[in-house]
């Protein structure tokens, strides 16, 4: 296996600059991304908390479920189908996250019988000597376990995640995404906070960043089975953002939450664990049928990021100009 070594697209040959853009090309008012509501902005870090003392409560509970799972396998049923079988996963966090925010998602995907894998780059700053850091990371996993690796990326990190899906699709066995803004074409769609902070530490606007890791149409899919979940509640980013576009091996589920709480929310721990589990080969959409995904899920409407575009009416005079 071998990294591609294709050279970067210059500024010059770049389709945003020269003014041939896929952005240019589409209906800006239709594509633009509405701000997280201020409600949900004002809650965020205190929904985020009760989420993680949810998932303490019902810790024993997942622990138990996990014990009866491990029965079944025993007397009935091929590893394959109930854990991870030691499939190897590469957990990425979110935007200043570090290892310690995915610490509860990895504790529960190693329990499920993945080898979930921290990122061991210290905070994630979104810069671009990080993101080298982070290929060379995934480059060295695939080489130790000599099969393709699956990733998880919260926020930020499952931008990431797609971008090396994209860049190495036979090395990645899928991708599924937590909040994740990757369909951002309108930087007011990002918190405004969280947009500074981020320009701030990796030393480039959320503008020149997009166009620099999306060379391309960002809703594209990448070759693999993609699962985004995402919240409408989300405080820090637009949902509409996070949304795949359909395609063969593509789906969004819906979850109550905040965003930062996605990665201790202990739905979407078992919703992580259960779509890891589907292959390229065998890969079929998440249907609810279990009784925690009847109980904790809202109804799922099936929306994919070409259908979940605002109504002309959603938005405000000015945000038609």
């Amino acid at each position: 296996m071998t990294e591609s070594n294709s050279a970067p697209a210059s500024t010059a040959d770049h389709p945003t600059v020269a003014g041939n853009s896929f952005y240019a090309s589409i209906d800006t008012h239709q594509a633009r991304s509405e701000s997280p509501a201020f409600f949900d902005t004002f809650t965020e870090g205190s929904r985020a908390w009760l989420e993680l003392m949810f998932l303490g409560a019902s810790w024993p509970r997942l622990m138990s479920a996990l014990g009866r799972r491990r029965t079944v396998q025993r007397n009935d049923i091929p590893s394959d189908r109930v854990d991870g079988a030691g499939q190897p996963v590469l957990v990425l966090p979110g935007f200043m996250g570090g290892d310690a925010s995915t610490a509860m998602l990895r504790r529960y995907l190693n329990e499920c019988g993945f080898q979930a894998n921290p990122w061991l780059l210290g905070i994630n700053n979104g810069s671009q000597a990080l993101q080298s850091e982070l290929l060379r990371r995934f480059l060295r996993l695939r080489a130790r376990y000599q099969q393709p690796v699956a990733l998880v990326g919260h926020s930020l990190g499952g931008v990431f995640a797609r971008e090396i899906a994209r860049q190495f699709p036979e090395d990645v066995k899928s991708v599924v995404t937590l909040g994740s803004p990757f369909g951002v074409t309108d930087v007011a769609s990002i918190n405004r906070l969280v947009r500074s902070l981020f320009e701030q530490m990796s030393g480039q606007t959320v503008e020149e960043r997009r166009i620099e890791l999306l060379r391309s149409d960002p809703l594209e899919p990448v070759g693999v089975p993609c699962t985004a979940i995402y919240s409408r509640r989300d405080g820090v980013v637009h949902w509409r953002s996070c949304l795949e576009r359909k395609a063969s091996v593509t789906e969004n589920i819906e979850v109550f939450g905040s965003h930062c709480g996605l990665v201790v929310n202990p739905v979407v721990l078992q919703l992580v664990s259960d779509r890891l589990l589907q292959g390229a080969e065998n890969w079929q959409p998440f249907e609810g049928q279990q009784k925690w995904a009847q109980c904790w899920l809202p109804k799922q409407k099936g929306l994919y990021a070409e259908q979940a575009l605002p109504a002309a009416e959603e938005w405000p005079e000015e945000a038609m100009a």
